[in-house]
């Protein structure tokens, strides 16, 4: 009888994860790279709402969808069951080759670099290191969803502990200086803020892709992505007007490592130098996440014939999707060790917006539909599903218009994936999925308003 995959996440376990793969290095270092691009302390602050306002409704939809299709996979699912397998796939294979396995790999780098500041180690033995924080994680995954999860759990209680000790050193010991503008914000540089502060937010959706892992997925993921996101909302708004009250805003647009420089200006260098610690912890929690949820696609697609069947293989004694971690592990090393990541995440990451605004669009979509009954409902439909997926691509074109060749360069490599998807079917046999929802209501509708015709005709 083949494995199952084990039910051992509960909504502690999903909680930390939401937050956990979210918290990652990014909040220590891109409130600069937000500051830049919109020079005064409202643009930052209307940047940072409107990316936190954006998760959590993306992170709504996908709530909603999760208790409509409790399905590992997440998002593939989601895709596939809303439009075609072909979507689906071309969301697995951006994952995989660039957008996540690059994140993985471009974490393990900020852990190992600050992992540098403690033990000195030239750039190999920085590159090394980002791999063993790979394999070490990739190992720990592979033995178990429930010491997977514990790990995570665990670096996400200690991150949100030191990033509370944080706030309340900057908060309480810093001289605070009145908010300045340094310059005019603009249409393109709120966008270009705006990417900039969600790509510290990214990772919310990671949840969902192990929901037959997850003990009752309708209710306990919906939760999670909620009280999750709530958290780390709460935790970035905190955080960036913090930095902003305690450094002048001329050192807030210089900053390269924002937190490092705050905490120095409030308790000294020697309190600064701990920021290492945390950063390395919180880039370990990030990590851990992401390698649990990857996984998880590549064996959905797997089971639906679009991935090669190792990859949906479940380990007979530990039930996890053993050869999909080794698989991601090796490529995100692999990116570590060739210096390919920066420029893979950098081009492609933005593209992951263009598919949540189709997830937004098929979920408004879909509540037309009398056979779609999810146990949980997002708010503000169809408004703001239509205006979250307006900004989405917006973005996406400001992005595209800011650094074309970059740009369309990610989105070629996205796309590339619609030509292997066909071969595949070819080679593989066109296995028969169930008709995309969607598609389905579209036939229904007609053949219904056919019959009315005929009625009226009659």
């Amino acid at each position: 009888m083949r494995p199952e995959l084990a039910r051992s996440i509960g909504l502690v376990q999903a909680s930390a994860m939401v937050v956990g793969t979210i918290v990652g290095s990014s909040i220590f270092v891109q409130p600069s790279e937000v500051s830049r691009a919109v020079p005064s302390f409202v643009g930052m602050v209307l940047v940072w709402i409107a990316a936190g306002a954006l998760t959590w409704f993306g992170a709504s939809v996908c709530a909603e969808l999760t208790s409509a299709y409790p399905r590992t996979g997440g998002v593939y699912v989601f895709l596939r069951e809303m439009f075609s397998p072909a979507v689906g796939f071309l969301w697995g294979w951006a994952m995989f080759w660039s957008m996540h396995s690059g994140i993985i790999a471009a974490i393990a780098m900020v852990f190992a670099r600050y992992a540098a500041t403690i033990v000195p180690m030239a750039d190999l033995g920085i590159r090394l290191t980002a791999v063993g924080g790979i394999v070490v994680l990739s190992a720990i995954n592979y033995v178990g969803v429930r010491p997977g999860s514990a790990v995570q759990t665990a670096l996400t209680i200690a991150k949100i502990a030191a990033i509370g000790v944080l706030l309340v050193l900057l908060l309480s010991m810093g001289t605070l200086h009145a908010p300045v503008a340094a310059g005019r914000v603009t249409a393109p540089g709120f966008f270009r803020g705006l990417v900039a502060g969600l790509f510290a937010f990214g990772g919310w959706h990671m949840v969902t892709y192990a929901a037959e892992e997850t003990r009752d997925a309708a209710r306990t993921i919906p939760r999670a992505l909620m009280l999750g996101t709530a958290i780390v909302v709460v935790v970035y708004l905190l955080l960036n007007a913090a930095y902003v009250l305690v450094l002048p805003f001329d050192r807030v647009l210089s900053s390269t490592h924002i937190a490092y420089d705050a905490t120095a200006a409030t308790s000294g260098a020697a309190a600064a130098s701990a920021i290492s610690v945390l950063v390395i912890v919180s880039s370990l929690g990030a990590i851990s996440g992401i390698v649990l949820a990857g996984p998880r696609v590549y064996y959905a697609m797997a089971e639906d014939g679009l991935l090669f069947a190792w990859m949906g293989a479940v380990h007979p004694r530990f039930r996890t999707p053993y050869l999909a971690i080794v698989a991601q592990g090796v490529w995100s090393s692999v990116l570590v060790l060739t210096g390919t990541y920066g420029a893979i995440v950098s081009r492609v990451i933005y593209t992951e917006w263009m598919f949540f605004a189709a997830l937004a669009l098929g979920a408004a979509a879909l509540r037309r539909s009398r056979s779609y009954a999810p146990a949980f409902r997002a708010w503000g439909f169809p408004i703001a599903p239509a205006l979250f997926a307006l900004i989405c691509l917006l973005m996406v074109i400001n992005q595209i218009a800011s650094d074309p060749s970059n740009a369309l360069w990610g989105l070629g490599l996205v796309i590339a994936g619609l030509p292997v998807y066909y071969l595949w079917r070819s080679f593989h046999g066109r296995r028969r999925f169930s008709q995309p929802l969607l598609s389905a209501e579209l036939h229904a509708g007609a053949a219904v308003g056919a019959e009315q015709h005929q009625g009226h005709d009659r």
